[in-house]
């Protein structure tokens, strides 16, 4: 496995609860970070997989056919465009 450093700037309390909790899990901050990223990669790369697979080949415009159904009303309060 090749490395690569990455100069990370973070919020001073993001900082603190990532040293702290990597203090707790008995790793360096930089394991910590490093695991916790490699994390959100597999979550993200997982859900677009999923995401894609439900789609099967979707355009949005096959959308138009239930968009066509839905009634005209206004939005409700506050989502208004």
């Amino acid at each position: 496995m090749s490395k690569t450093s990455y100069p990370l700037k973070l919020p001073q309390s993001i900082k603190a609860a990532a040293a702290r909790l990597a203090k707790e899990d008995g790793v360096s901050l930089n394991q910590w970070i490093a695991v916790a990223v490699a994390e959100k990669v597999g979550v993200t790369e997982t859900a677009a997989d999923f995401l894609r697979g439900k789609a099967q080949g979707a355009q949005p415009s096959d959308l138009l056919a239930f968009l066509d159904k839905a009634a005209n009303e206004p939005p409700p309060p506050g989502d208004e465009v």
